[in-house]
């Protein structure tokens, strides 16, 4: 084993800066009611000695831990699959890490994950959370409630319950899937048929009624329920094709489910965009730029969803948020949508 150096201390630091013990804590600490030419001494000399503040005792003076906790209510199958987890993940991880923040991942493959979730974040091992990917019967509303831990959540809330003084962030489900269907009807389409996303979860109960919105009396053979997944819009349009043969424009709830609706068409010999027109829901890029042929979408910034979801939780915190709730409590965000036209519509 080597030895090691020791690592310099407050001391050592107030020493090379020619200041007190109690000057380099205030400004290690973020405090204020220091001159400007005295914090510049004090990070000069943090930066020769190397001084790395200890965490647990910063911890004790500000309160703050520095680290959030990012729930994701799916079993680490899909998290790790479906590319829309990793540029949410990636917003978040870029808003956290400009402000110095850890993130911790937390995902949830069934009910004693539930359980362990919400005892760690009761535990005052973070600041506060995100959670996202929530389905309707979740009980981590009530846990996180429980825990009294901020936390701002992706996408609009469908639990049961008080919701007052819930903060999220949410994409216009419902008017990008208007858009949707109306550009299928202007392409002159009367067969239009939708396959759902996971119908307990908000974004895929909002994205049906938006086409329900434009096609008022749809049949309702025309409509098949889906999960989010390419093999979930497989099986959808195998249904969809065997009611309605007839079928002439689809649109799939998400990117992934309309790559397997195109696979399903393409293997029946059904020419997209000539016989039946296809549009998704995410523009995440490496899905629809890449079907044959390329996807036209929906576009929601999922990358930003996650960023504002980050910077309205420490908004919140560096206003002095109390454990039950963000503090001032922060408008929730509702994010516009854009659709993008490519080939397949």
């Amino acid at each position: 084993m080597t030895d090691t150096a020791p690592r310099p201390t407050l001391e050592a630091v107030a020493a090379r800066a020619g200041v007190s013990r109690a000057t380099v804590s205030r400004v290690v600490n973020g405090g204020d009611g220091v001159r400007d030419n005295l914090v510049e001494r004090v990070r000069k000399a943090v930066d020769e000695l190397g001084y790395v503040p200890n965490q647990a005792a910063r911890s004790l003076v500000t309160r703050r831990h520095d680290a959030v906790a990012v729930v994701v209510a799916e079993p680490e199958t899909r998290v790790f699959a479906d590319p829309f987890f990793a540029l949410q993940l990636r917003g978040i991880s870029k808003e956290l890490t400009a402000h110095d923040n850890q993130l911790v991942l937390l995902l949830t493959e069934g009910r004693d994950d539930h359980a362990r979730v919400g005892r760690y974040l009761a535990g005052g091992h973070v600041d506060g959370a995100l959670v996202f990917s929530l389905h309707l019967d979740d009980p981590l509303p009530e846990l996180i409630q429980r825990a009294g831990v901020p936390t701002v959540f992706g996408g609009r809330p469908g639990w049961s319950g008080d919701r007052r003084g819930v903060v999220y962030v949410d994409s216009d489900n419902r008017g990008g899937a208007r858009d949707a269907v109306r550009h299928l009807a202007g392409l002159g389409r009367t067969r239009i048929a939708h396959i759902t996303g996971a119908l307990d979860q908000t974004s895929a109960v909002d994205r049906l009624d938006g086409y329900r919105d434009v096609m008022v009396d749809a049949d309702p053979r025309l409509i098949a329920e889906a999960d989010f997944t390419p093999a979930g819009g497989e099986r959808a349009m195998r249904e969809l094709l065997d009611r309605c043969p007839d079928v002439d424009a689809v649109f799939a709830a998400n990117d992934l489910t309309a790559s397997g609706a195109l696979r399903v068409l393409r293997e029946t010999g059904r020419r997209v965009p000539d016989d039946v027109a296809v549009i998704g829901f995410d523009d995440m890029q490496p899905v629809a730029e890449q079907t044959d042929p390329p996807l036209t979408t929906v576009r929601q910034d999922i990358e930003e969803m996650g960023r504002l979801m980050a910077r309205l939780l420490l908004r919140g915190l560096d206003r002095g948020a109390p454990r039950e709730g963000v503090a001032g409590r922060p408008s929730s965000v509702v994010l516009p949508t854009t659709l993008v036209r490519r080939a397949s519509a």
